[in-house]
């Protein structure tokens, strides 16, 4: 299975997270968002999106550590997963290619685009990487 995770780079980028090496997945607070977090597994891998600012995949991470409560989370419901840096893409794939691209038409990132964590089939996940070069 494969991910696309979302975060805006003014809060946290993807530059951030080669920085650190890894981080915590926290804040997550939409139900079906939270589905996912749990379903993931260690070694997976995530197209790492920058949301708001850029809207484009620029790298590839991997679940390093699976669900546990979030500690941002003060009434303990939520989960958070530990996430690292695998590496950059070659080539940034824009949201515009993506939607332009016939073969990503049914990603559910495009049907909840408000989800900061979404699956990615197998795929979709190869013509993504067919697209980023990487």
């Amino acid at each position: 299975m494969h991910w696309l995770i979302k975060s805006e780079p003014f809060k946290y980028s993807w530059d951030m997270l080669v920085r650190d090496g890894s981080t915590t997945w926290d804040g997550v607070r939409n139900n079906q968002a939270a589905i996912y977090l749990r379903s993931m597994k260690i070694g997976e891998e995530l197209a790492f999106y920058h949301s708001n600012e850029g809207l484009a995949v620029v790298g590839v991470a991997r679940v390093a550590g699976e669900h546990f409560i979030d500690p941002s989370d003060p009434k303990g419901r939520f989960p958070a997963v530990t996430v690292a840096p695998v590496r950059p893409l070659a080539m940034r794939v824009t949201l515009a290619a993506m939607k332009a691209e016939p073969r990503l038409a049914g990603m559910a990132m495009f049907r909840q685009f408000r989800l900061s964590v979404a699956p990615v089939t197998d795929a979709e996940w190869d013509v993504i990487m067919e697209m980023g070069g990487g």
